[in-house]
């Protein structure tokens, strides 16, 4: 039957994230004694003033079908709460186009911007689904190595050294899923002046920005002059932040070219973001009272961090990671956990499952010698998950 489908779909698998948690939670209904540490979705509840919105949009009738590039409150909500974090830059909110979470975001990006024979470098260990939205696009993903000495990004060098007439994108996540690295403002600016002079359109996943653990939001190519904006769009949602993933409002801010070719594209799939949704992130965005709760979830995942990164730098000290800056990930190294030397991420994960903690493989994202966790998880499973994680690694260390 297979042979049937779409040359479209060729390149296609699930996402393995997503597999991954489906398991996980078929094995708790059945009884199993598993800690999820797989998906990154916050383990908070979306702050009570966003739910109220949602519900008194339902209740003033907002369920018919919203303008298909989102309402005009959320787009100047997303707007200024961009500007503040840019130093008050203006921007404009008919730059803004909402979407059906910041993944369709992506994906009407990459459809607006490339094609077939189209080259679009991707630093990797990255996101699952950077490149296979890039094939669905009959475009070509082109793997960069990060280096692990410096936190798996990836440099100008390392772009310049994949680059040939045919790349005509770069995609970009800072904080990064699935390291928790965070590039600098110095490097964001390289690289933008880098893609600037080649023509190289940037997509700029800036979803984890509030999640830092720096001064501030995490640096962004908002904060660079307009010349270098011109080929660039900023992907941005309410998903992470805002302990909205369930709500699917995602964001982009582009050239309006760009936009009036991803509304264009939106008009024929999907339409509008859910309308009562839409209100609820508006209120995300633009109520100040909200604060405090984002504030209050990054201070959490904050000392998350600092809890797993403490407690593997004791009780693991062999153990290769790289420090997160940003984000809810912690990515460590397992190919040398074993005398062998030579252990992979998926067969760690299987034996991490036995032992009851739910990760994902590195192969997901590239390098299958690393295994992400998240630790956007109570701090008592968390505390349980580092438990059986480190006794493992001790029990195939001795091995």
């Amino acid at each position: 039957m297979s042979e049937s489908l779409s040359p479209n779909l060729a390149y296609l698998k699930p996402s393995e994230t997503v597999a991954i948690s489906n398991e996980t939670k078929r094995r708790r209904a059945a009884g199993e004694d598993i800690v999820d540490l797989s998906l990154g979705e916050p383990d908070f509840d979306t702050p009570r003033l966003v739910c109220e919105a949602g519900i008194q949009a339902i209740q003033k009738g907002f369920t018919r079908y919203p303008p298909n590039a989102g309402i005009a409150e959320l787009r100047t909500a997303v707007a200024r709460n961009l500007s503040l974090l840019s130093g008050g830059r203006a921007l404009n909110p008919d730059q803004i186009i909402i979407s059906n979470g910041s993944k369709q975001s992506i994906f009407n990006t990459c459809f607006a911007l490339f094609g077939a024979k189209d080259k679009v470098l991707i630093p990797s260990p990255a996101w699952v689904s950077y490149p296979q939205i890039v094939h669905l696009c009959r475009a070509e993903p082109v793997a960069v190595p990060g280096d692990p000495e410096w936190g798996l990004k990836v440099s100008v060098k390392d772009l310049e050294a994949k680059y040939d007439k045919l790349v005509k994108g770069l995609i970009l996540c800072s904080p990064c899923n699935p390291t928790g690295a965070t590039y600098s403002a110095s490097e964001i600016k390289s690289i933008a002046e880098w893609a600037h002079a080649k023509g190289v359109w940037v997509i700029a996943d800036e979803i984890y920005r509030r999640i830092y653990y720096g001064n501030g939001p995490a640096p962004s190519f908002l904060d660079l002059p307009d010349e270098l904006l011109e080929r660039v769009v900023l992907i941005y949602g309410a998903a992470k932040a805002y302990a909205m993933t369930g709500w699917r409002i995602g964001a982009a801010y582009a050239p309006m070219p760009v936009v009036r070719a991803m509304a264009a594209l939106q008009s024929q799939t999907t339409t509008g973001a859910n309308h009562p949704a839409q209100w609820a992130a508006a209120t995300a965005f633009g109520d100040d009272r909200v604060e405090p709760d984002v504030v209050k979830m990054v201070a959490a995942f904050r000392r998350r961090r600092d809890l797993v990164v403490s407690r593997f730098r004791a009780e693991a000290p062999g153990v290769e990671f790289v420090e997160p800056t940003g984000a809810f990930y912690f990515f460590f190294r397992v190919d040398g956990v074993t005398r062998l030397h030579d252990y992979t991420g998926s067969a760690f994960c299987e034996r991490a499952m036995a032992a009851g903690v739910a990760l994902v493989p590195g192969a997901a994202f590239g390098d299958d010698r690393w295994v992400r966790m998240s630790y956007a998880a109570s701090d008592k499973d968390l505390e349980l998950a580092l438990d059986r994680l480190l006794n493992l690694i001790k029990v195939l260390g001795d091995s």
